[in-house]
C-alpha cells in the first residue's frame, strides 16, 4: 500500500531514501530549512555527489512522487533524518532532531509512523523522541508507531546499500517494528532485524565504533614503527596473513558523519566505562597534529618560506564529503605556521580556502606534496611533471598509496607515514 511519507532533512542520507522510496511509488514531501536543497530538488537537481542519485532524483521528481518543501505537511510516515553533529565538548548537539520532531507535532494524527534515522545517543528515543511526540496527545505505541531504524550505508555506494544491507528497526513496540518492517521491505532486499530503540541506537554507533578502535590501533602503530624505525604498512600486510586477524589501515586521521563522531555518544553516556572507545577516539583525533609534525621535519632544512601542497581534503576518497574531515584540521595547523604557504587540489571539491582548480598549478613551487586522501584520480599522476613544477620534490604519502621505489627512481624524496 502506498504511503505518503516526509522526510525531514534532504542530506546524504534524507535525499537518497526520499529518492528510493519515490521511484517505488510512495508519494514524498522532502523537507529541509536549506533553500537553495529545496529550490534545486524541485528541479530535479541535486546538491550532493553520490554515484546515479542524480538520475534517480531526476525520475522521482518527473513522476510526481517527490517534491520538496521548507516545512512539513500532513502525511502517513515521518523519517527524521537530519544531522546529528558533535559539540565542541564532544557531546551530541541534538537540536537539529528536536526541532524536526517539534516541527511535525502539528501534522501527527491517529495511525501515523515515525522514524528516526538520524544516528543518536543510546536513548533519544525513549527520553527526547517520545516526550516531544506525546505533545500531540496522541499515545505513543497505539495512535503513533514509532521506531529508530539507523542508516547503514557507505558515501559512494549509498543507493546499492540502501538496497542490499541489511536493516535494524527498533520499534517502541511490536506493532511498530511491523510497521515500519513492511514500510522498508518497499526496497530493502537485505534481512530486517527487529529489537528495541536503545538497543538499535547502540548497535548503529557499536558498527561505527569498531572500526574507529581497530584504526586507532593501527595509528598507534603508525607512530610505534616510525620511532622503531620499521614499516608499519609491512607490519599489517604480514600480520592480516594471520587468518583471524584483520589490522585496518593508519591514515592522517578518521572524518565523517559517523567515525568521528559516534563513539562520542558513547562516551557521553558511559565516561566512566567507555575507556577504550575514548582513548581510541583521542589517539584518531591526534593524527593531524602527528602529519603536521612530520611536514615540519622533512621541510626542516629549508630555510626560506615553505609552499606544501595538499592532495585531497575530503575524509575518504572519490566523494565530495568534508564532513569532520581530519584534512580541514591538518589546514589549520599549517595555516597558523607563519613559514608555511598552502595549495590544495582536491578533483571532488571545488569551494575551499587554498583551492586549486588544476594540480600542477597546485603543486608549482611546492617543497612538499601530501597525498592526504587516496583518490582515484591520483592513481595517474605524471610525477615527472610533478618533480618538474616543485621547488623541492618532497612528497608525504599517509596512505601508502604510490610506490616508494617509482617515486625515489624518478628522482622525489618519498616519505611516507608509518615508517622512517
Amino acid at each position: 500500500m502506498k504511503k505518503k511519507i516526509c522526510i525531514l532533512g534532504l542530506g546524504y542520507i534524507g535525499l537518497p531514501t526520499a529518492a528510493m522510496f519515490a521511484t517505488h511509488g510512495h508519494k514524498i514531501v522532502g523537507v529541509d530549512v536549506n533553500n537553495t536543497v529545496v529550490s534545486e530538488l524541485n528541479k530535479g537537481k541535486i546538491t550532493i555527489e553520490e554515484p546515479y542519485l542524480d538520475i534517480m532524483v531526476q525520475s522521482a521528481v518527473k513522476s510526481g512522487n517527490l517534491v520538496a518543501r521548507s516545512t512539513p505537511e500532513d502525511a502517513d510516515v515521518f523519517i527524521i533524518a537530519v544531522p546529528t553533529p558533535i559539540n565542541k565538548d564532544k557531546t551530541a548537539d541534538m537540536s537539529y532532531v528536536v526541532s524536526a520532531t517539534e516541527s511535525i507535532v502539528p501534522c501527527l494524527k491517529k495511525g501515523n509512523i515515525v522514524i528516526l534515522e538520524s544516528t543518536s545517543p543510546p536513548g533519544t528515543v525513549e527520553n527526547l523522541l517520545i516526550p516531544i511526540l506525546e505533545k500531540s496527545g496522541l499515545d505513543v505505541g497505539r495512535d503513533l508507531l514509532v521506531a529508530h531504524s539507523p542508516e547503514r550505508v557507505l558515501p559512494g555506494r549509498i543507493l546499492k546499500e540502501l538496497e542490499e544491507n541489511n536493516r535494524i528497526i527498533g520499534g517502541v513496540n511490536q506493532e511498530s517494528c511491523e510497521a515500519v518492517k513492511e514500510l522498508y521491505r518497499t526496497f530493502v532486499k537485505g534481512e530486517i532485524y527487529l529489537t528495541t530503540p536503545t538497543t538499535a541506537e547502540m548497535t548503529k554507533l557499536m558498527e561505527n565504533t569498531f572500526r574507529d578502535v581497530n584504526i586507532a590501533l593501527a595509528n598507534e602503530l603508525a607512530k610505534i614503527c616510525e620511532s622503531m624505525k620499521i614499516n608499519a604498512w609491512e607490519v599489517i600486510e604480514l600480520a592480516n596473513k594471520h587468518p583471524r586477524v584483520n589490522i585496518h589501515q593508519p591514515g592522517p586521521g578518521v572524518g565523517g558523519h559517523c567515525l568521528a563522531v559516534d563513539p562520542w555518544f558513547i562516551v557521553e553516556k558511559q565516561p566512566k566505562t567507555a575507556k577504550i572507545i575514548d582513548l581510541s577516539r583521542k589517539t584518531n583525533d591526534s593524527m593531524p597534529t602527528h602529519v603536521y609534525d612530520r611536514i615540519k621535519e622533512i621541510l626542516s632544512g629549508i630555510k626560506d618560506n615553505k609552499k606544501v601542497t595538499i592532495l585531497g581534503v575530503t575524509y575518504k576518497p572519490n566523494i565530495d564529503d568534508l564532513r569532520e574531515s581530519p584534512v580541514l584540521e591538518l589546514i589549520d595547523l599549517l595555516e597558523q605556521d607563519d613559514d608555511i604557504d598552502i595549495s590544495i587540489f582536491d578533483p571532488h571539491v571545488f569551494t575551499c580556502k587554498y583551492i586549486e582548480k588544476d594540480m600542477y598549478n597546485a603543486l608549482k613551487d611546492s617543497d612538499l606534496a601530501v597525498l592526504a586522501v587516496n583518490h582515484d584520480y591520483f592513481k595517474n599522476v605524471d610525477f615527472q611533471n610533478m618533480k618538474g613544477v616543485m621547488k623541492t620534490p618532497n612528497i608525504l604519502d599517509t596512505r601508502n598509496f604510490w610506490s616508494e621505489d617509482i617515486v625515489n627512481d624518478l628522482g622525489l624524496d618519498y616519505y611516507l607515514l608509518g615508517k622512517k
